[in-house]
């Protein structure tokens, strides 16, 4: 501890008291909605359980709260909600966990849908309510009505989020020198593309552009985002 607190003090920083503890590596301990722990000497970070459990007592709040909501609606609602969750942790050890979330939101769902219709067979209800999607049999679906047009809408799913491994810096790379300019170039490059796979259209037009833009030339990156004059 007084070595950590030594070197912060070199860079004007000291630490909380009140949110500081040394635990052991195989207990772990959680950071940002992540629990950092070895698991037989391997390092794995996971999305943490009080993570979790925030996100589906928010999930189920919802649905609660919208019985007489229509599924399209209901659908718009939940959807930006689970996407920017599974986003956040997408870059973590997830894929079973977000599996764990999906099946937990589906049973909401399912018992949503079983209130509505009370009088409905099971088989009349999942034909109503659940479709195929890329193969997935047991899709929430609905629809909204806007200027005189009807839009479907499906659930998207936690687990359809693809697990991005973050690629580690090399050691000697200098963000001021510049002769790693074109390395951190790529770096910023590959982010945001990842970044945009789930936007295709606003993908399409980055690449148009070469990444820069078309009035400055500067490039398009996380750091400066979009322009908007």
């Amino acid at each position: 501890m007084p070595f950590v607190q030594r070197f912060l003090a070199e860079c004007g920083l000291e630490l909380s008291p009140e949110k500081t503890r040394i635990t052991h590596i195989d207990t772990g301990f959680d950071f940002l909605g992540q629990t950092v722990r070895k698991y037989h000497g391997k390092l794995l970070i996971t999305p943490a359980k009080g993570s979790v459990k925030a996100l589906l007592d928010r999930v189920r709040s919802l649905i609660k709260t919208h019985k007489a909501t229509p599924a399209g609606a209901l659908i718009a609602i939940l959807n930006p909600l689970i996407q920017g969750w599974a986003q956040y942790h997408r870059h973590v050890v997830s894929a079973r966990v977000f599996a764990g979330v999906d099946r937990a939101i589906f049973h909401c769902l399912w018992r949503w849908a079983l209130r509505r219709h009370p009088g409905r067979s099971k088989q009349w209800i999942r034909q109503k309510y659940f479709g195929r999607v890329q193969g997935d049999h047991w899709v929430f679906q609905g629809s909204t009505a806007h200027d005189a047009h009807i839009h479907g809408h499906y659930l998207r799913k936690a687990s359809k989020v693809s697990i991005q491994r973050h690629v580690k810096i090399r050691g000697a790379a200098n963000p001021y020198d510049p002769q790693w300019a074109s390395y951190f170039a790529d770096r910023s490059k590959k982010a945001m593309r990842t970044t945009l796979q789930e936007r295709r259209k606003l993908l399409k037009l980055w690449e148009q552009q070469q990444g820069l833009c078309p009035v400055c030339g500067q490039p398009v990156t996380l750091e400066t985002g979009w322009p908007t004059t």
